[in-house]
């Protein structure tokens, strides 16, 4: 009987963009990333689309990248299809950062990534996702190094970010 190794990186898995087309996360290796599940009608969507837009302008040129994952769990508040998501952050944010396909990140259904994302030693974070815009920074070996509450603002994670990508 064959074991299946649990994957140890995010470039294990190949995931859909907002097209519906597949996209292999091997193609971040040695990006700094900032994971997120992201909603458009929460109280937070707008300090955090903003933040994470001021994030992905000052540091994508130094090898960081933003991946946004729309999820409807939390009060409903993703209700739209892939084309309205994307006309939404796009129109409204001027969102520049990669927008995945819709996904679960809790329960059954839980899609593959934030199963592995989920899977770390959190403490009191235990499983679940608490809510829209829960943030997973990744190193460039695909490793999650932290995990942030979605109250967290995106602004405050830059020092973080600074030191995984080396840069002061």
């Amino acid at each position: 009987m064959a074991t299946t190794e649990a994957p140890k990186t995010i470039y294990s898995f190949t995931v859909k963009n907002v097209k519906g087309n597949d996209v292999e996360l091997g193609i971040y290796k040695g990006k700094v990333l900032l994971i997120v599940n992201v909603a458009s009608k929460c109280g937070l969507t707008n300090s955090n689309y903003t933040e994470l837009n001021q994030l992905y302008e000052k540091y994508k040129d130094q090898g960081f990248e933003v991946l946004a994952f729309p999820c409807n769990q939390f009060g409903a508040q993703e209700p739209g299809n892939n084309e309205e998501i994307e006309e939404f952050v796009c129109t409204r944010y001027k969102s520049e950062f990669p927008i995945f396909d819709k996904i679960e990140v809790n329960g059954d259904n839980t899609a593959p990534l934030y199963k592995f994302l989920k899977s770390g030693k959190w403490g009191f974070f235990k499983d679940d996702i608490q809510w829209n815009f829960s943030k997973f920074l990744v190193d460039r070996d695909g490793k999650v190094a932290d995990r942030y509450y979605p109250t967290t603002a995106a602004l405050s994670l830059e020092h973080g970010i600074k030191t995984l990508l080396g840069v002061s």
